[in-house]
């Protein structure tokens, strides 16, 4: 059978293998065939599938990055130990490539653009070594005991973008003790492949040397903003001090630092009035990604840093984070303070755990308690409450739902044609069975804020529990194209809607990608059981339930309402295949 897939693919091949059979051919052969008799049992071991030995190489298929990882550098090291105890020059070591891509299973044999990738990699490691693609190193959770060295962008043969490599190795206490472990990327080294950014020291424009306390406080005040931005890395203060009251090229920082953006700007003080022009370029290409100008009476001098901060902060969220939702978010209330507890809310929220749904609801009381009409904070709270029937954490659906109704009520009371919680409206309609409400708010919604992706996702879930899933493709598409990141829940109902379409092994590689960006969560893991259900794997289905009940074991298919179709034969059918994958009921 042949099956396309998303997958981590696991390259390696023996260093000087020429050499180690010109001083003993047989011998060389033996030992060759031993060591990779050795890797595939760690392979196995680690939860992976060693599809082929090609003379002097193996290839490996893992589920997760972690999994691959830990078996390269597991075998790397009894490896090594192995050939200590060697008496002769025939100690045969191998260099690993990991990469995060496409691939094709057939017969034991596997093809693709995710073997090739890892292949290239592996080119680069030294012997003993492992190489890993950036976007796979993303996927890694970062408290997993590894130390990774980045080792920039390379052009690899028949890739037409550069791509970003780290070597990886086993955390010991040398490099645990290392500042660099701690504090982050060194000079010059990118951490990961999340946007990340240096605010340069904004100039004094004024003339008057006493004005830098200004230009200075607006400068930290901006690195402290952004540092709270999930998902963005940000060089620290002192590191970037030293292009103060220097002319720089962004081009040449973004070399030096390792970033992706620069934000620069100045300050220019006349009289009792201020102005602040600030602008993000991409250190690529030089282009300008965005740029704004700020004009205030300076009649309380922290009100006007903390007003500019904030509106520079929320701008740089929509370049490279959230898209047009924060700007939304950020609209509804004066409170800095409120701003932000709900923007950590919605964050949580996002992340389809139990844990920090209870958190969000929290964050969001306490938003609440600083600014009553906080709209877009009423509104997170009522999402709090939905995600709780969604994913099967309430005790009572019915006290759920009123709880998200009076939320919904209270935003709605406040602001009348809310996009958020007009979105949030269509969910409340379709777990209460009526689907054609739901799909009319939703889209009311997105009519109302055609570029917040976040609002064509939820109609996109509306038409697919309506039963109209190929619209709900096209929809889904579009919420992706429109957000800056690829979210785990975006990519979970597109998979949904792929599999719904006919379109199963897109389906399946795509929850294996959402699995991957949402690497705690049961959300797109118990998806990726019923795409596997589907495609006949019963036993990496049987394998997925496992986790699920290791990530949340008081999982329960009579309270989960993650498949809450119209149609109830595809609820029974989803259910049936849950159930037989060992998911409770």
């Amino acid at each position: 059978m042949t099956e396309r897939k998303l997958a981590a693919i696991l390259h390696a091949d023996v260093v000087g293998s020429t050499r180690l059979v010109q001083l003993n051919e047989t011998l060389a052969h033996d030992r060759i065939r031993d060591m990779f008799r050795r890797f595939s049992e760690t392979i196995n071991k680690h939860d992976g599938i060693a599809h082929e030995v090609r003379g002097d190489a193996i290839v490996a298929e893992f589920a997760r990055t972690s999994d691959a990882l830990s078996a390269a550098l597991d075998f790397q090291a009894t490896n090594t130990a192995f050939n200590q105890d060697l008496s002769d020059e025939v100690r045969p070591a191998i260099r690993v490539g990991i990469a995060m891509g496409e691939v094709v299973v057939a017969d034991n044999t596997i093809t693709g653009e995710g073997v090739v990738l890892a292949q290239r990699l592996e080119q680069l490691a030294e012997a003993g070594g492992v190489c890993i693609q950036g976007a796979a190193y993303e996927t890694v959770p970062k408290r997993l005991p590894f130390h990774y060295e980045n080792l920039g962008e390379h052009e690899l043969k028949g890739f037409d973008e550069p791509v970003r490599v780290y070597t990886v190795s086993q955390k010991t206490s040398e490099n645990l003790s290392n500042p660099k472990d701690l504090s982050g990327p060194e000079v010059g080294e990118k951490e990961s492949d999340k946007p990340s950014i240096a605010v340069l020291p904004f100039n004094n424009m004024s003339g008057d040397p006493e004005q830098e306390y200004f230009s200075d406080g607006i400068t930290e005040d901006i690195i402290t903003a952004l540092s709270r931005i999930s998902g963005l890395s940000v060089i620290a203060r002192n590191t970037i001090m030293v292009y103060k009251d220097k002319a720089v090229d962004v081009k040449q920082v973004g070399q030096e630092q390792g970033v992706q953006y620069v934000l620069e700007g100045s300050v220019r003080k006349a009289g009792n009035r201020v102005r602040v022009t600030a602008q993000l370029i991409d250190t690529d290409t030089g282009h300008h990604q965005w740029a704004d100008r700020y004009d205030r009476n300076l009649d309380d001098i922290f009100a006007v840093q903390d007003d500019i901060t904030h509106n520079i902060a929320v701008e740089m969220r929509v370049q490279l984070s959230l898209g047009e939702k924060a700007r939304m978010l950020a609209g509804r209330t004066q409170s800095v303070v409120a701003w932000e507890k709900q923007l950590l809310a919605d964050e949580l929220n996002n992340s389809f755990i139990q844990g920090d749904n209870w958190r969000a609801r929290r964050l969001c009381e306490e938003a609440l308690a600083i600014d009553p009409n906080y709209v877009s904070a009423w509104t997170e709270l009522g999402w709090t409450y939905l995600e709780d029937v969604l994913c099967g954490w309430t005790d009572s659906v019915e006290e759920s739902l009123r709880e998200t109704s009076a939320a919904v009520d209270k935003a709605l009371g406040l602001e009348q044609d809310y996009p958020f919680a007009l979105s949030l409206l269509g969910y409340v309609y379709a777990m209460k069975g009526d689907y054609d409400r739901a799909v009319e708010v939703s889209e009311k919604a997105v009519m109302l804020a055609p570029e917040n992706a976040e609002g064509v996702a939820e109609l996109a879930h509306m038409l697919l529990f309506a039963g109209r899933a190929d619209e709900a493709l096209a929809v889904i598409k579009k919420a992706i194209r429109l957000c800056p990141m690829r979210l785990m829940w975006h990519l979970t109902i597109m998979g949904q809607c792929q599999q719904a379409t006919g379109a199963l092994e897109l389906a399946i590689a795509t929850f294996r990608e959402a699995v991957l960006k949402g690497s705690d969560s049961p959300f797109p893991r118990i998806c990726l059981i019923s795409a596997l259900m589907d495609a006949g794997d019963r036993q990496e289905a049987i394998h997925i339930a496992q986790e699920v009940l290791q990530l949340e074991r008081s999982f329960s298919l009579s309270r989960w309402r993650g498949a809450h179709f119209k149609d109830p034969s595809v609820r029974e059918r989803v259910a049936d295949q849950l159930a037989e994958a060992g998911l409770p009921l």
